[in-house]
């Protein structure tokens, strides 16, 4: 190699590190330079919204950029979701997103939007339980009770849902009708609270939704805890057995929170998100808060987040067609 072909080679090398730092000076260590809208795929008070709030509170702080918490609650979560998948995709639009974003491509014949193919995945933020409540005057004081009455009065009990049909709720609740041989009709909800209030007001019987929208009524005795959804006791309800152990042999959900992008935003953007999003959910400061919640903070990689979308997405098509779930 000639001298001036070696020189033109190192140019064009050190030309491709500039363009390079460049680049990452623009698209991440100076993200965000204005607000950031993070679009949370429920109505406001469910648990979503719970942890959405106040990751949103922290990455504020941390960036000093607000961080504008907007509900787009409905569709199992689709109407959020589309609206990120088809939003600039320069970070400035995230998808606050729940185990809902993998249930949907079964669930509805027609999606305007592939999750897999139109959203980048970011981060897997959290974990957590759901928990099966009745009200405190209802004559159901075990899951066993509650099976019981279901099978004496097929099809005349309800289930309510945060988030409609195809969300998480509704996949757990329908879990709980294949695996307890019951019919427990699905009522779907915009949010939790919704939900909650006509539980509370007799017009449905059960509600098997978050710990952390739950635990309040739960701990003020306005709310009845049966079960909870995981393989093991929630720590935020050490004294409520598990589902599982209360009388339904193998169930189990466990719902994911997750931050998505729309796809074709910088790589250095995306991960810069994950890896703030991921400090703030590990953080000792939120840790105790996290665990009273019922919340168990995760923090992945974003290729980690894809991996879990596709499995999740594989899974739930199996419960989706032995329930016989099918939506336009």
């Amino acid at each position: 190699m000639s001298p001036i072909t070696r020189r033109s080679s190192l140019l064009a090398a050190i030309g491709a590190l500039l363009l390079a730092a460049a680049s990452w000076t623009v698209h991440g260590a100076d993200f965000p330079a204005r607000p950031v809208r993070m679009i949370v795929a429920i109505g406001p008070g469910s648990s979503m919204d719970i942890v959405a709030r106040l990751l949103g509170q922290k990455l504020t702080e941390m960036w000093g950029q607000t961080v504008v918490v907007d509900n787009r609650g409905g569709g199992g979560g689709n109407l959020a979701a589309d609206m990120v998948a088809k939003a600039p995709a320069d970070g400035y639009t995230i998808l606050f997103c729940s185990s809902s974003l993998a249930i949907s491509p079964s669930v509805y014949r027609k999606l305007p939007y592939n999750a897999l193919r139109d959203l980048e995945p970011v981060t897997q933020l959290s974990s957590r339980n759901n928990v099966l409540v009745v009200s405190p005057g209802y004559p159901a004081n075990s899951v066993k009770e509650l099976i019981a009455i279901a099978k004496a009065k097929p099809g005349q009990l309800s289930f309510g849902s945060g988030g409609g049909t195809g969300s998480s709720d509704h996949l757990a609740g329908e879990l709980f009708n294949l695996l307890a041989g019951v019919k427990i009709v699905h009522v779907p909800y915009k949010s939790g609270p919704q939900a909650q209030t006509d539980l509370l007001g007799g017009r449905i019987q059960v509600y098997l939704g978050g710990i952390p929208v739950n635990l309040p009524l739960i701990k003020a005795g306005k709310l009845k805890a049966l079960g909870t959804s995981g393989t093991k006791r929630s720590p935020a309800l050490p004294d409520v057995p598990t589902i599982a152990e209360a009388g339904v042999p193998g169930f189990e959900v466990t719902v994911w929170y997750g931050l998505a992008a729309p796809r074709g935003a910088p790589r250095a953007i995306v991960e810069k998100i994950g890896a703030d999003a991921a400090h703030v959910m590990r953080s000792p400061e939120l840790h105790e808060r996290w665990t009273a919640q019922g919340v168990e903070p995760v923090g992945s990689t974003p290729s980690e987040f894809k991996t879990l979308l596709a499995a999740e997405t594989a899974k739930w098509a199996k419960v989706v067609k032995a329930a016989g779930i099918s939506l336009e």
